[in-house]
């Protein structure tokens, strides 16, 4: 079941004004646009993920996709691929055409003027500034417009950018890998590799999806990772380490920033000596006090932020979760069993005495990688701060 926190009530009314059902052909469009928009994941924030494709006789004449903030928007790389051949077509786009200037002019007016008689929109746009006035723009210049195609894809395609504009925060990913009894290492903290090579992969794939990725100090000194999506061709995201006494080992690999920029934020006055070896390194120090999950997930939205993977140990995860800094989970879980009183596991104390106090996940899902099993799913929401 839908449950994405969109005003419904627009969307019911844009689409329940659509000129036209929609067709097989459509959806497919729409799948294509959304594969499109997906060639620049990890690349567009503060901006959504958006492809278009325009279609004239049945055939494909133009598309393009949305590279980056202050770039032009998908329809424009599409009309200019189509060029006449876009006057009389129909284009297919995941997300609402914006009707506002901002870093770059409005596309309802570049579709105005290219004299397209159709637009298929996957979603309407959340952004106050666009939500409905691109679709009523095209309207009154008489173009066809149906709204609604594939909402689900284009909506989970987007979901940090939704999340972001409905809630002034970055959508929060919490990612772990924990064997058939709870675990996420051994007793004596040995945690490589709990899930298989498949998974593994997956994982780097995530990453790539993400603006940033956090971790506490602790998963710095025991696995000292990388955090990177491990593919030449791939976006890497911010490095993040949490951190309040900066008690951190002068050679972990995440001071290498060939690759990807690291970030430690910590808390005023720690560590001063650490912190200015970590400054000629070319790593970013930024104290926050008090250093929180919430703090931390205000300060990423103000740097135009919004999908963080949270990659980090029971105790930073339970205080992600109770701060409302974790939308989703991805539990990946291997057939492995290693058992041990002190082994950790991967969500640290929330004090919930009961088990009807227990959060329960919303829209699951599962897959199988290999041998091991990965559940997606969505807390319940609750909107903080």
């Amino acid at each position: 079941m839908e449950n994405f926190p969109v005003d419904t009530q627009l969307d019911a009314q844009l689409v329940s004004s659509v000129s036209s059902p929609s067709t097989p052909f459509d959806r497919a469009m729409m799948q294509r646009c959304i594969e499109l928009a997906r060639r620049a994941l990890g690349r567009t924030t503060p901006n959504p993920l958006v492809g278009a494709v325009i279609v004239r006789d049945g055939e494909i004449v133009g598309e393009g996709f949305h590279p980056g903030a202050g770039q032009p928007h998908a329809e424009v790389f599409a009309l200019r691929q189509a060029g006449e051949k876009a006057r009389g077509a129909t284009i297919y786009v995941n997300l609402e055409p914006c009707n506002h200037y901002g870093r770059t002019p409005p596309c309802s007016e570049a579709l105005v003027a290219a004299g397209v008689a159709k637009v298929v929109v996957g979603m309407v746009d959340p952004n106050p500034l666009v939500s409905g006035g691109g679709i009523e723009r095209l309207r009154k210049a008489g173009i066809e417009v149906v709204v609604g195609v594939e909402t689900p894809a284009c909506r989970q395609l987007n979901e940090g950018f939704i999340h972001r504009i409905l809630y002034q925060r970055p959508f929060g990913i919490l990612k772990y890998a924990m064997t058939l009894d709870g675990k996420i290492a051994t007793s004596s903290g040995h945690s490589a590799w709990v899930t298989g090579l498949e998974a593994r992969t997956y994982v780097h794939q995530l990453r790539a999806g993400c603006d940033a990725v956090i971790v506490g100090g602790n998963t710095v000194r025991l696995d000292n990772p990388y955090l990177t999506s491990h593919h030449p061709d791939a976006h890497n995201p911010l490095r993040v380490i949490m951190s309040r006494t900066l008690d951190l080992p002068m050679n972990a690999r995440l001071w290498q920033i060939t690759d990807a920029p690291t970030l430690v934020l910590t808390e005023t006055g720690a560590n001063p000596d650490l912190q200015k070896q970590l400054v000629n390194k070319g790593v970013e120090v930024m104290e926050l006090t008090p250093l929180t999950p919430a703090t931390v997930m205000t300060y990423l939205y103000d740097r135009q932020l919004s999908t963080v993977l949270w990659e980090c140990g029971g105790t930073l995860t339970a205080r992600a979760i109770a701060d409302g800094a974790v939308q989703k989970i991805l539990a990946f879980i291997a057939p492995k069993i290693v058992g041990g009183q002190f082994a950790p596991s991967p969500v640290g104390d929330l004090g919930l005495a009961t088990m009807t106090d227990a959060l329960t996940l919303e829209r699951v899902s599962w897959r199988q990688l290999g041998s091991d099993y990965v559940v997606e799913g969505y807390l319940p929401l609750v909107v903080s701060h």
